[in-house]
């Protein structure tokens, strides 16, 4: 901020005419760019999916993997065994948990044959251990098709694994659904579920236009002989995350992907309450994408860097402008039309997806959350292109 007010007063100072023409051309362009982008997602989510190939329900392992998660197990898992669908079992890893997982999820096993557990004593050297936990409860589930969760999350009622199944043709290999946080009072909630939307509307939306490069990990299908083909996360096991949208990026397909939409296929999570939890979940999830295939990183970088320009660009202008020793009125309002025509494009889409995925957002904030993201990702994405280290959980 320091350094577009000074910018500006420079401007202001030296009354350059080429320079300011210059700086509004850019300006210009850079709000292009992003009308353009937001305008793609709202096709992308116009597009009607394709109906199922078969009727078939085909039997599906659902894998967590835990982690002194006794608590929220607690909640998941006889939400999970009272699903609708005729034939599924549940593998949870129990990844080195100091609390009382080990003994809850053992005498839980011997009620219902369909509650499977995998025991983790130690990770290997140099290997990511949410990657090792996840590697094992996949080489120990009996089924074919794979629906992966977190323990800290919850299933949108009964239908949860019977509206992600019913995306299992037999082309597909990965089926990408929607995780929104919970909602619950507070500021930072709002801006998480922000994220969250503005997140599935990136993956969700070129997925639908056949260019998936991530899921997440909290609601997510493929098969297992897909995996154990392509030897796992073999190639990125030393990297902190990415058990989700790493192994989509490298193997997803245009044909070879489905989404799922909608109130009954959502996987809600629980959110963070601190803001330096959540910086340091968010700075995690970020510091993988640098190891996306180049087009999607060139896909996403400028979508973000158009994102946090057009605001600094059009700050910047809003200073200088009437302060010019002849104001450039009419270059101001226009600068004002542009960045009013942007924000309220975004509320419009945000508001017509999040219906489609089946979470309403309240699209009446997001002006100011519009403003505080790009400032937010400058902080959030810097720390993480630098970030040689990071961790899931000790």
């Amino acid at each position: 901020m320091a350094f577009i007010l000074q910018t500006a007063f420079y401007l202001c100072s030296a009354n350059r005419k080429d320079t300011l023409q210059i700086l509004l051309a850019i300006f210009f362009a850079l709000a292009a760019v992003q009308i353009i982008y937001w305008i793609v997602f709202w096709v992308a989510f116009s597009k009607k999916q394709p109906a199922s190939a078969d009727g078939r329900q085909l039997p599906v392992s659902v894998v967590i993997c835990a982690h002194d998660e006794e608590a929220n197990l607690k909640e998941l898992i006889p939400a999970l065994l009272a699903q609708d669908y005729p034939e599924f079992e549940i593998v949870v890893v129990d990844d080195r948990s100091n609390d009382g997982t080990f003994d809850w999820l053992r005498e839980e096993a011997l009620k219902d044959h369909r509650l499977r557990m995998v025991h983790v004593n130690r990770t290997p050297p140099h290997v990511n251990g949410k990657k090792y936990g996840v590697t094992l409860g996949i080489k120990a589930a009996k089924y074919e098709w794979l629906l992966l969760t977190d323990a800290d999350c919850r299933p949108n009622g009964r239908h949860w694994i019977s509206s992600m199944a019913a995306r299992f043709d037999q082309p597909v290999s990965f089926v990408l659904g929607f995780s929104p946080y919970i909602r619950i009072p507070g500021f930072l909630n709002i801006f998480i579920r922000f994220e969250t939307l503005l997140t599935a509307v990136q993956y969700i939306g070129l997925a639908l236009l056949g260019n998936p490069f991530m899921g997440v990990g909290r609601n997510l299908a493929y098969r297992r002989s897909m995996f154990l083909e392509n030897k796992g996360f073999n190639n990125f096991l030393n990297v902190t995350g990415g058990d989700d949208d790493l192994f989509v990026n490298q193997h997803a397909r245009g044909k070879n992907t489905r989404v799922v939409v909608g109130e009954e296929s959502m996987m809600y999570s629980i959110p963070h309450t601190r803001w330096g939890a959540y910086y340091t979940q968010k700075t995690r999830h970020l510091s993988v994408g640098k190891f996306y295939r180049f087009k999607h990183r060139f896909l996403l970088g400028v979508f973000a860097v158009t994102w946090l320009l057009t605001w600094f660009f059009g700050i910047g202008l809003l200073v200088a402008l009437p302060l010019q020793s002849e104001p450039w009125w009419i270059a101001l309002y226009a600068v004002i039309g542009v960045l009013v025509l942007r924000t309220g494009l975004i509320s419009l889409i945000l508001h017509i997806t999040s219906k489609k995925l089946g979470q309403k957002f309240e699209a009446w904030m997001a002006p100011l959350l519009d403003f505080i993201y790009a400032f937010y990702y400058l902080v959030t994405g810097l720390t993480a292109l630098v970030s040689k280290e990071v961790r899931w959980k000790n």
